[in-house]
């Protein structure tokens, strides 16, 4: 070993040591702010968005900001741990995008409650059976999610915050050649995600939906079914954790392909200074009811981001609008803007005000 490589990694071995005690100064005094909090939250989504935010913007590299915030929200996600071990329920089986959102947002300071379904997701977090939970809301190139849209409209989970996480398909199989694969399992919105490329690629191949991408992997990797001539299209991990084949990475069409996730909880999250406000919302039947309904956010200066319109299930052609605004529901023009709407709106319900996602 050279005398100059054995200076480099005595060097690294002293900050090591310095990291060491600095990380256990830092959870020795988030535990001591755990004993002076009196209302018994553990996550603070507005406090660790602060963080973040403070320490990308102070980033000066090498390291990217998405690598200083993903070993940033290791710490706070093991220092938060100290107070208590949080419980986050998911769409699973292991190895869905849900699950590495979840990852993404909580670490691995956290246990799992793994659901069927993303209505049992909602059913355990009102059951006070996890802390929080995270759902997917909508896809950059397949829309809304209507069922996670549905759910919140009647349930009275609130929301936390949000996770943009980016999705990269691959072709998982038990077979060795992209040749042999005859069926394709996958979730419906992740086959249409890879429409143009499983016509180039596989055109002759059935396509066969699943209720989630991992279920897929599980099902084609079952010792007891005779489907060796099968593929499914998850994420990278669900292959390692069933022990397949990737035959093929990055499929998606779109290589900008986002889901956008929300995390749910049962209490509000306090302002972060970068936020966004959810809401629900039907108009009068009567002529230009929606431009009314919507002109107080324009002459009090909020900024819409997102219009989505769902069939309410109450009548024939009645439609609920899901809204999101720019600002927490407690900043003053956001606050004067929401109670004309309520005076207006024949339904208005605040889903939740929460910080905008960081990536």
């Amino acid at each position: 070993m050279s005398e100059q490589l054995k200076q480099h990694r005595d060097q690294i071995d002293a900050i090591d040591e310095q990291l060491l005690l600095l990380v256990n100064e830092r959870a020795a005094l988030a535990r001591q702010i755990g004993s002076l909090k009196d209302d018994g939250v553990i996550y603070r989504p507005e406090r660790e968005a602060q963080v973040l935010r403070r320490l990308q913007a102070n980033n000066t590299g090498p390291l990217s900001n998405e690598a200083v915030s993903n070993i940033f929200r290791g710490v706070m996600s093991n220092c938060r741990a100290l107070e208590k071990e949080l419980t986050i329920a998911f769409l699973g089986p292991l190895g869905t995008y849900s699950e590495e959102a979840a990852l993404k947002q909580f670490g691995l300071g956290r246990s799992a409650v793994v659901c069927g379904t993303i209505d049992e997701v909602f059913r355990t977090l009102e059951a006070h059976q996890a802390d929080y939970g995270v759902v997917p809301v909508e896809n950059s190139t397949e829309g809304a999610i209507g069922l996670t849209l549905d759910l919140l409209l009647a349930s009275p989970l609130k929301i936390s915050g949000e996770v943009m996480l980016p999705i990269h398909h691959c072709l998982i199989s038990l077979v060795d050649d992209v040749r042999k694969v005859n069926t394709v399992y996958s979730h419906v919105q992740s086959l249409s995600q890879c429409h143009e490329w499983l016509n180039k690629v596989l055109p002759n191949a059935r396509r066969e939906g699943k209720v989630s991408n991992a279920d897929a992997v599980r099902f084609i990797t079952n010792p007891g079914l005779d489907i060796f001539d099968s593929a499914a299209i998850a994420s990278k991990r669900t292959a390692e954790l069933y022990g397949a084949n990737i035959l093929a990475e990055n499929i998606e069409d779109d290589p900008k392909n986002t889901t956008r996730f929300l995390v749910l909880g049962t209490h509000d999250v306090a302002a972060s200074g970068n936020d966004k406000t959810s809401l629900v919302m039907t108009t009068k039947n009567k002529p230009g009811a929606m431009i009314d309904l919507l002109e107080p956010l324009s002459r009090h200066g909020v900024s819409m981001t997102k219009l989505e319109s769902r069939p309410s299930r109450q009548s024939l052609w009645d439609y609920v609008f899901f809204v999101d605004i720019e600002g927490h529901q407690t900043d003053a023009k956001v606050q004067a803007a929401l109670q004309e709407l309520q005076a207006r709106a024949s339904f208005l319900k605040v889903l939740g005000s929460y910080p905008v996602a960081v990536i």
